[in-house]
């Protein structure tokens, strides 16, 4: 061994989880200058993917520069350090062949793992989201100019070299969605029921009805809705009850926890409606004789805004760092949210990678639940959308 001490920085990220995505990773002496950097794009697939494909490249990278060195790797995901380090176990087989590949890219005798804040992993970060936006620096490239293997001939000094690692263009179209089906631990999944608040006025007359708008209260068959969802949620055990600030929500958690001894619930605003903006309060025909055009652009176009509103892509922003937000919170627990129609939708279709008009295609009653489990290595499941039953009928799945 050199006595040489080498820092791998490495972050990946996705836009849409899974999504185009892309990967930045650089080398530096302990403590010193940087020695290299490089960051690719890597196909569409998630952010774990992502962040596990710059841990290959940072790997590479330090090999090119010198293999008898002890690494360092710095990262803020805390799923691939605890990986890495064997305290958790890989139940992805998608991460489980990267991370051969990473331990193939350099000996991890010669490796230790260290979790960083977000903030001092900032440069990283920087690089892989300016190769998503197409300004890509090749590790092939950066390996070949430091007078290293490339990731096709890279040399080990393992007997039992289990053969070369992987391209990152490899890894690209072999971890890209649709993506192999795992076999999930249910165990170790968050569990986030999504239950739709009870009918209003507005509800019933089929109006917008959004997040700044008339904050409707529930109805007497809004109230009946409310406790539908008791027969699928009676005897779980929920570790904490998340609502929307909007009155429709709020009673309808009450409704709720007051049959089902829940915890009190947090008002999160980020579970909101979308805002309809100059449009709340009228009807679908209403809209479309005042704003045909507009109407019909934000039908199609998800970066669409109504007049003094929100358009559903800054919709789905906001749902997705609220949902990711819960997931950590809760690893491993069950969590209700009471929300509102856009917002489930918006979680269904990010889950299952469905297209953006998947969000006008999907529905769920007043009063339904819709169950999401999320794995720590990155794996989600729909498990039934918008289960209902009727006031005064016998439940049923069909």
């Amino acid at each position: 061994m050199s006595g040489r001490r080498l820092v791998v920085e490495a972050d990946g990220g996705s836009r849409g989880n899974p999504g185009p995505a892309g990967w930045g990773a650089l080398v530096r002496d302990a403590d010193g200058p940087v020695l290299a950097r490089a960051g690719e794009r890597c196909g569409r697939t998630t952010n774990n993917v992502a962040e596990y494909s710059g841990l290959v490249a940072g790997l590479r990278m330090a090999a090119a520069i010198d293999r008898t060195a002890s690494v360092e790797v710095r990262m803020d995901s805390k799923l691939v350090v605890e990986q890495m380090s064997g305290r958790w176990k890989i139940k992805d087989r998608r991460l489980a062949g990267i991370a051969a590949d990473a331990s193939r890219a350099f000996d991890p005798a010669r490796v230790r793992y260290t979790w960083v804040p977000r903030a001092q992993n900032a440069a990283a970060d920087r690089l892989a989201n300016d190769a998503m936006d197409g300004r890509e620096r090749r590790v092939a490239d950066v390996v070949a100019s430091l007078g290293g293997a490339g990731p096709d001939d890279a040399s080990h000094d393992q007997d039992d070299d289990p053969g070369p690692a992987r391209s990152t263009a490899e890894v690209a179209e072999r971890t890209a969605a649709p993506v192999a089906v795992q076999v999930p631990d249910p165990v170790s999944a968050t569990t986030v029921l999504l239950v739709r608040h009870g009918r209003t006025r507005l509800t019933q007359e089929r109006r917008f009805s959004g997040a700044a708008g008339d904050d409707a209260g529930l109805t007497e068959e809004g109230r009946a809705d409310a406790v539908g969802a008791t027969v699928f949620l009676e005897g779980v055990g929920v570790d904490a009850v998340v609502v929307s600030p909007l009155r429709r929500a709020r009673q309808t958690a009450d409704l709720l926890g007051s049959a089902l001894a829940w915890p009190a619930p947090q008002v999160e605003e980020g579970w909101a409606e979308v805002a309809f903006g100059a449009w709340d309060g009228l009807t679908a025909a209403e809209v479309q004789q005042r704003d045909p055009e507009l109407f019909a652009r934000w039908l199609t176009g998800t970066d669409v805004a109504p007049p003094g509103g929100e358009s559903m892509r800054a919709l789905e922003a906001r749902v997705a760092a609220s949902f990711d937000d819960l997931v950590r919170r809760h690893q491993g627990g069950t969590v209700v949210v009471v929300c509102h129609m856009t917002p489930i939708r918006s979680v269904v279709r990010r889950v299952l990678g469905a297209g953006e008009q998947a969000l006008w295609r999907l529905r769920c009653a007043p009063g339904s639940l819709t169950t999401v489990r999320s794995w720590d290595d990155g794996g989600a499941e729909v498990d039934g959308v918008g289960l209902h039953v009727p006031a005064g009928a016998a439940p049923t799945l069909f």
